[in-house]
């Protein structure tokens, strides 16, 4: 993606189902567990890279010896550095304590981070905070040790205010008003209630204040809390925890928003937010690696019984189509097809734009990740070229002589490597920097791989705000003299902020609402912005949970045609020689590429809950009031 935008987080928890002694047997180190997270989270570093933690909960300790461990970074390379404090930790107790070396117990004992339960998280920060504080896990502490409680997850809230309303209601003094607090305290709430409840029912029963503790182990049931405590949640969540005693679950949000996978064998249960970290770290086969169904949990108790439950009951399934395009990893077998369908099907709209002049036409890509739909739009001209060319022989018939068939042969499409990311430059850059002159240099060409009669035909995985292209790419390109340019977008025109974990919030960063507002001055509609603040602001003061999204209004009456046509004036540098237009993908292409993910509420307003409008109303009322702040 061009845009740089910070999105979402990344999950990881591993439950090890056999004694440590098993894995120091079959695989030379009680530090299997933690090797393993290590490379789960390097396999998700794509899904955060401004802060990154590890917790770890060891099984029937005794008092006294701590069994619970946890370290957070928010360095540079936090996942580097929180495994560097790692490996020091254990190599200080090894070197304090040589005559464990080969004593698994004692290893156990001593050597913290070592546990049979680990919890990773990878972060972005979705308010562009990054403190330590602000970094994952969290930690809700207590002498008891079935209410401690570890959380980590990939989610945002969209009614934090009603969350911390509830848990003021509940007697609860919550430290500030944040997603992350008032869901661990909503968890906690209730985890305190089942403790209460069942060390009186034990109580009666006649055992000891001793013996109960095993036994609230026993019968806790994570699925009660997890029903209550989620009960009134509004927001895309992949939410992990761990019961200090050694309880471990990991819930999705009904709608299917955020991603969570899992695995399971005789050694190990295994939860993340991306399929291939799974099959790449723990060496299994696709259909091992089930999907954790919208609105269940997979709760691990702490004998090992591992079960599916449902928590809340599942919505419409809008699992996030923009995980598709652009966010996760593209080695997932279904990804990566659906990455080359939508560059296939965006190809017709291509050759109308270049006039069916391939001869003349060089295809690109932005780096890195637009390159899986690069090759299906190149296996689709392909395929036009293939049809072109058995139309021609056929026509020439006998007519076709050995130089006229060489001729038709060597058509193919005309493929360079015309874009190249500087990365050390890009990372040298602030987000809000003003230095156009470094930002122009963030991307370097292959001088001579355009000639000026040639289309150049470039495709991104999506134009959110469109500032690199008009400050970097565009100029940059122009300088190879093409005819024109077309940027190619796989993902059609971001409208809409979004409000379930990723950093886009703001109505006025879009170049698709820049767009459109800028043809509503043009043809001074101007009053239809009054119109639809003045319906954000009665549905704002609207205690109803029937919310329209008033903003699709302000679109309505353009063609997405119209809108494209004024974004490629608007990203127009100024004395850019190269005609520009910008093309993007179509709703329905979309649909027809990701079937099994139709969450499209960038692109079409159509949010999956009830929150999801609230925002986008309040986003509107904050442009139209000239603030420039968050919705949620």
């Amino acid at each position: 993606m061009s845009d740089s935008i910070k999105h979402e987080c990344g999950i990881s928890l591993i439950r090890l189902l056999k004694p440590l002694e098993y894995y120091r047997e079959k695989y030379g180190s009680i530090f299997y567990g933690i090797n393993k997270m290590y490379l789960m989270m390097e396999k998700q570093h794509n899904r955060g890279q401004d802060g990154a933690g590890f917790a770890s909960l060891k099984l029937d300790m005794s008092p006294g010896e701590r069994y619970m461990s946890r370290v957070r970074s928010a360095q540079p390379q936090p996942i580097q550095d929180i495994f560097d404090q790692i490996n020091n930790r254990i190599n200080n107790v090894l070197a304090d304590y040589p005559e464990i070396i080969d004593d698994v117990s004692a290893q156990k004992s001593k050597i913290p981070y070592v546990g049979e339960v680990l919890l990773g998280h990878v972060r972005y920060g979705t308010f562009g905070k990054n403190s330590i504080e602000s970094v994952h896990p969290f930690l809700r502490q207590n002498n008891w040790m079935h209410r401690n409680l570890i959380v980590a997850g990939n989610f945002n809230m969209t009614n934090v205010s009603e969350l911390f309303d509830n848990l003021v209601q509940l007697g609860q003094h919550p430290k500030e008003m944040a997603d992350t607090v008032t869901v661990m305290e909503k968890i906690g709430h209730f985890l305190d209630d089942a403790v209460a409840k069942l060390y009186k029912q034990i109580k009666k029963q006649g055992y000891t204040k001793m013996e109960a503790s095993a036994l609230i182990a026993e019968r806790i049931q994570v699925t009660k809390i997890l029903k209550k405590a989620a009960k009134n949640w509004d927001g895309g969540y992949a939410m992990a925890g761990m019961l200090g005693h050694g309880d471990a679950f990991v819930l999705r949000d009904p709608a299917g928003i955020r991603p969570a996978y899992y695995y399971q064998d005789e050694e190990v249960v295994v939860v993340a937010s991306e399929r291939p970290a799974i099959q790449t770290v723990f060496n299994t086969t696709y259909e091992q690696v089930s999907e954790l169904p919208p609105g269940n949990a997979l709760i691990i108790k702490k004998d090992g019984k591992v079960s599916v439950n449902e928590i809340l009951r599942p919505l419409e399934r809008k699992a996030c189509s923009f995980e598709r395009i652009y966010f996760s990893r593209g080695n997932d077998k279904e990804i990566y097809e659906e990455r080359k369908a939508l560059g296939r099907l965006i190809f017709p709209k291509v050759l109308e734009s270049v006039q069916n002049d391939l001869r003349n036409t060089v295809f690109s890509y932005i780096p890195n990740t637009a390159e899986t739909s690069f090759l299906g739009m190149i296996r689709e001209a392909q395929s036009y070229l293939n049809e072109a060319k058995e139309k021609q022989i056929l026509e020439l018939g006998s007519k076709l002589s050995p130089d006229s068939l060489r001729e038709i042969l060597a058509v193919r499409p005309r493929i360079e490597k015309v874009a190249i990311k500087d990365a050390k430059l890009r990372t040298f850059i602030t987000q809000d920097s003003s230095r156009d002159d470094l930002v122009a240099h963030v991307y370097d060409i292959s001088y001579g791989s355009v000639k000026p009669k040639d289309n150049l035909v470039i495709i991104d995985d999506s134009i959110v705000r469109g500032t690199t292209l008009k400050k970097s790419i565009l100029g940059i390109l122009d300088r190879l003299e093409p005819k024109k340019i077309v940027v190619v977008s796989s993902a059609p025109q971001i409208r809409y902020p979004d409000c379930y974990g990723i950093d886009m919030a703001k109505l006025e960063d879009f170049i698709a609402f820049r767009a459109a507002l800028a043809l509503h001055k043009e043809r001074n509609s101007m009053d239809i912005a009054e119109r639809i603040y003045q319906k954000c602001k009665e549905s704002a003061a609207s205690d109803s949970s029937e919310v329209e999204n008033h903003v699709k209004e302000f679109y309505a009456p353009f063609t997405a045609e119209e809108i494209s046509a004024k974004i490629g004036q608007l990203l127009s540098p100024d004395k850019i020689k190269a005609e520009v237009q910008i093309i993007y993908q179509t709703i329905e292409n979309l649909h027809q590429a990701c079937p099994g993910n139709l969450g499209d509420w960038y692109f079409t307003g159509n949010y999956p809950t009830p929150g999801g409008n609230r925002v986008v109303n309040r986003a509107f009322i904050n442009f139209y009031e000239g603030k420039n702040q968050r919705a949620y």
